[in-house]
């Protein structure tokens, strides 16, 4: 038991905290190395823990488990090349001054005869310890990650590696049953029988999955490289114009057609649009007959990627469960503001002083509101010309956990008419696309409204200031304290227009007694 009264076992396999105390925990900056059957990667997390920046991220496609299944060995160059790759991550790690690595392995390291002789070999070359996950642990931490990114997710979460492939139900902000099975493109590559045998194996395992899982799951959340890359090919077959693979979502339908077309297209080309190497290109039509099988047995409505997987969820591990309960949107537009806004805790009061135009606004909406409004002014360091440019890109690109494509784009919308009135001629008018008209509107009336706001004074607005909205009447009202008088200014009087006439209402001006 240590000072804080916790036992090692609160902390899960490494038996410390990735972050030292509860009051900095989210500031600490975390390493993880995650040690595949495919590739092995170093992730530096940083920011706010509840959803961490990646302050460092780099891969190295090893092929550990390249023919693991004919010689129960480590694939010697891959072997080799992955303690290469380990010794740098110790060195750059060492170089960011960084608590010590957590590092984890998962199928081919744990199913090799050499796997203990290379995980000594590790600590000896570079004083790493790995740990070495089973199959459960590794769909419980994978499923966790999900969670880091979707609190409220709920479905079946599918992890491809490169030699095995784990499920584990999650609900309730809890994960269930876990189970896994050697379903990784690189063990599937030894299947006797050619395409036939093959296409054989892949179903008998399935089957039992779903037996085993139930085949009640609404949504199939994918993890995994191979998955990803699908996805990418899924995009690349659409036109669709937002390439962020996270919270990228898909119908049983269209990702079957897509399915068909890695069947017929010339990946080769494929994989230079999409930029996806030619290692991980090689594992998609197996991974894509994989997929094929789990969506006509599990039968999901929709299917989901998550770009959070084993790292995050060694991260959501460590989190105290009121941490975890937090919303990772915002806490992320926190962080961002506080680091980067002029005024930070100016985004709290206008979100308090611009709600009363959106008193229909569901729970789900008014949370992205508040993020625009924790986000308005953190690219003001940007030039004029382009910073409603930056804001929408950095609301449609940054890595964000907790939104949907459709609110990323919603997000960048209004931040793009917070610096600007108008959006006709954007380079970005493809994306709106992804929004309904009503949406694209509501974005504009948040953004002139933010504009607005932030123009009326640098202090607290509610503090001078109050707005009503009154829909039917198409009447919006901003009722001034007299001390606030001299703040309405030419410039404020021309954002109040702009802003009123957004919402196609008559723009009411009343000052208190």
């Amino acid at each position: 038991m240590d000072g804080r009264g916790e036992t090692s076992d609160d902390w899960g396999p490494f038996g410390r905290p990735l972050f030292d105390d509860p009051s900095v925990r989210a500031l600490r900056r975390v390493g993880v190395v995650d040690i595949g059957s495919n590739s092995v990667r170093l992730v530096v997390f940083d920011g706010a823990a509840r959803s961490p920046a990646y302050f460092f991220n780099e891969k190295i496609l090893c092929g550990l488990g390249t023919g693991l299944s004919e010689t129960g060995r480590l694939h010697p160059e891959g072997r080799a090349r992955a303690l290469a790759a380990i010794k740098r991550f110790q060195k750059l790690a060492d170089g960011m001054k960084m608590p010590p690595l957590s590092a984890v392995a998962t199928a081919a390291v744990r199913e090799a005869s050499d796997g203990p002789d290379f995980c000594a070999e590790v600590l000896r070359e570079t004083g790493l310890n790995i740990y070495v996950i089973d199959g459960e642990e590794e769909a419980r931490f994978s499923a966790q990650g999900v969670l880091l990114g979707w609190p409220d997710a709920n479905g079946l979460m599918c992890d491809i590696g490169g030699s095995s492939l784990e499920l584990a139900s999650i609900s309730d902000g809890q994960v269930g049953k876990r189970v896994t099975s050697p379903l990784g493109p690189l063990k599937l590559t030894s299947v006797p029988g050619g395409k036939k045998g093959l296409k054989a194996e892949i179903a008998r395992v399935v089957q039992q999955l779903a037996e085993d899982m139930g085949t009640d799951h609404k949504r199939l959340f994918l993890v995994g490289g191979s998955w990803r890359a699908i996805a990418r090919l899924d995009m690349e077959r659409r036109g669709y114009p937002l390439t962020v693979l996270h919270e990228y979502r898909m119908t049983p339908k269209s990702l079957a057609t897509t399915l068909k077309w890695i069947d017929e297209v010339d990946l080769d080309a494929v994989r230079q649009r999409t930029g996806t190497s030619a290692a991980r290109m090689a594992l998609v039509p197996i991974a894509a007959q994989v997929l094929k099988r789990l969506i006509r047995e599990f039968r999901p409505k929709e299917i989901a990627v998550s770009s959070f997987g084993i790292r995050e969820g060694l991260l959501y591990q460590q989190m105290p469960e009121r941490l975890r309960r937090r919303d990772p949107l915002i806490e992320a537009c926190y962080a961002a503001e506080q680091k980067d806004a002029r005024i930070p805790g100016f985004g709290k009061r206008l979100f308090a002083f611009l709600q009363p135009l959106f008193k229909t606004a569901k729970t789900s909406e008014l949370r992205v509101i508040k993020a625009a409004c924790l986000l308005h002014d953190v690219s003001w360091r940007a030039h004029p010309d382009y910073r409603h440019e930056v804001c929408f890109d950095n609301a449609t690109r940054a890595n964000l956990g907790g939104l949907t494509h459709q609110e990323r784009v919603f997000l960048g919308l209004a931040l793009l008419h917070r610096y600007k009135n108008a959006r006709e001629g954007s380079r970005f008018e493809p994306l709106f696309g992804i929004l309904t008209e009503k949406n694209i509107n509501r974005a504009e009336v948040l953004g002139k409204a933010m504009r607005f706001g932030a123009m009326l004074t640098m202090k607290d607005p509610t503090k001078l200031a109050s707005l009503k909205w009154f829909p039917k009447k198409r009447q919006l009202i901003l009722t001034l304290d007299h001390s606030g008088k001299d703040l309405f200014g030419e410039v404020a009087q021309a954002r109040f227009t702009a802003l009123s006439d957004a919402l196609q209402a008559e723009g009411i001006v009343k000052f208190r007694r």
